[in-house]
């Protein structure tokens, strides 16, 4: 009897953990290219590391935080079991679960690292995670997977 609670209480726990890594629901209402002036804030997310391409969109509008402007401009974000959100560990599925499980955070050469630019201007790597910086309108994000190196491209 006590095996079968410990079981159940198992299997309860890694449904718990597998909710709390679940991919959060990316708006496709994001544009396929930089946003113009201050229409919204430009995301950058570089993929070469994992053999794509550098992608550059638009979150229109005014996204309360980086997070908000990532998912704005149609990336799918997965956070850690330990962290959730407040510490991203996939973009569009990369790394894939098999390589990175996002239980806790991910090692220091292989994440993903934030930053933040004015349009056409440099990249400065963040101090703060995606919750809790509020990116202006016509300013540029950045991700890039790695250890810590910027985008591959200058800011838009």
């Amino acid at each position: 009897m006590r095996t079968r609670r410990w079981a159940a209480t198992l299997a309860a726990l890694l449904v718990l953990t597998a909710g709390l890594t679940v991919a959060e629901p990316a708006p496709r209402a994001a544009h396929a290219a930089a946003c113009t002036g201050t229409t919204g804030v430009t995301v950058v997310v570089d993929f070469t590391a994992f053999g794509g391409s550098i992608e550059v969109r638009c979150a229109p509008g005014d996204p309360a935080t980086g997070l908000a402007a990532l998912q704005s401009a149609g990336f799918a974000v997965t956070g850690t079991a330990r962290w959730g959100l407040a510490f991203i560990c996939r973009l569009d599925g990369l790394p894939t679960a098999t390589t990175e499980p996002c239980v806790n955070t991910p090692p220091a050469s292989a994440y993903w690292s934030y930053w933040h630019a004015p349009a056409g201007g440099s990249w400065s790597y963040s101090t703060l995670g995606a919750t809790s910086y509020n990116p202006a309108p016509g300013t540029v994000e950045g991700w890039s997977f790695g250890s810590g190196a910027a985008p591959g491209i200058s800011p838009p």
